[in-house]
């Protein structure tokens, strides 16, 4: 099974860049199957990380920024891959 974690922060107004290299800068005790890094408006980072694991299993998460660095606490979540559709032509599918 693959799980799928999601970390989401909020960063101090004009400290994205800070906090996405803070975000990046993360050593995690075991690697994941993939580590992606997404920005949003109002100065959010998105960092999505998916395991072979069970969907209960203990895994390594990112930690809480400094409290300087973000607004407000962080976010999380775990979901289950239920599968991938390949991208279509455009109106199929």
């Amino acid at each position: 099974m693959t799980v799928a974690l999601m970390w989401e922060a909020r960063a101090v107004p004009g400290r994205g860049e800070d906090l996405l290299t803070w975000a990046r800068a993360q050593q995690l005790p075991a690697e994941p199957l993939r580590r992606e890094f997404l920005r949003a408006p109002q100065d959010r980072v998105l960092v999505l990380t998916w395991w072979d694991a069970e969907y209960d299993a203990e895994l390594p998460e990112l930690p809480e920024p400094d409290g300087e660095l973000v607004t407000r606490a962080v976010h999380r979540w775990r979901f289950e891959s239920v599968g991938e559709q390949p991208a279509g032509p455009a109106g199929s599918g």
